[in-house]
């Protein structure tokens, strides 16, 4: 798993103007939030959207993207909610945060609906703001690539 410091030097090898101390905050919040949740391989949750930060970090996507990558989660899967994370990350982290939760919320549905959901929410995103759709699609990426748990 990648830590804190890696992923900052990362960020900062591209962009040397990245704000660490936000992308450190957002790194802690995500473990702190997680807690001591578990994937199916025994790794701790947080490793998970730390690794999808790291694909979006090998793609050089901006700052709010990288945050968003390890905030994906924590609506869906903690007790934080969008106002949080545009209380501590602004409000287009949260909006890309929102987006990706909404995008999550596909998969609850049967198949109709969801093949239906699934293009509508599709094109929202793509028309909204392709970064959403970049993080799920990384988020979809580590899953598979851990599916052997």
């Amino acid at each position: 798993m990648m830590r804190q410091y890696e992923l900052v030097e990362r960020v900062r090898a591209y962009d040397p103007e990245v704000d660490e101390d936000r992308l450190n905050r957002a790194y802690v919040f995500t473990v702190q939030m997680h807690g001591t949740q578990k994937r199916a391989s025994g790794d701790p949750y947080f490793s998970h959207p730390v690794e999808v930060a790291g694909l979006m970090t090998e793609l050089k996507m901006d700052e709010d993207t990288i945050i968003t990558a390890l905030l994906h989660d924590t609506v869906e899967d903690t007790l934080t909610s969008i106002e949080d994370i545009e209380n501590r990350f602004g409000p287009e982290v949260a909006r890309l945060v929102d987006g990706v939760t909404k995008l999550s919320k596909i998969e609850a549905q049967t198949e109709d609906e969801r093949a239906a959901e699934n293009l509508r929410k599709f094109l929202l995103a793509i028309s909204d703001d392709i970064r959403v759709l970049l993080v799920k699609l990384a988020d979809r990426l580590h899953n598979m690539r851990t599916l052997h748990f």
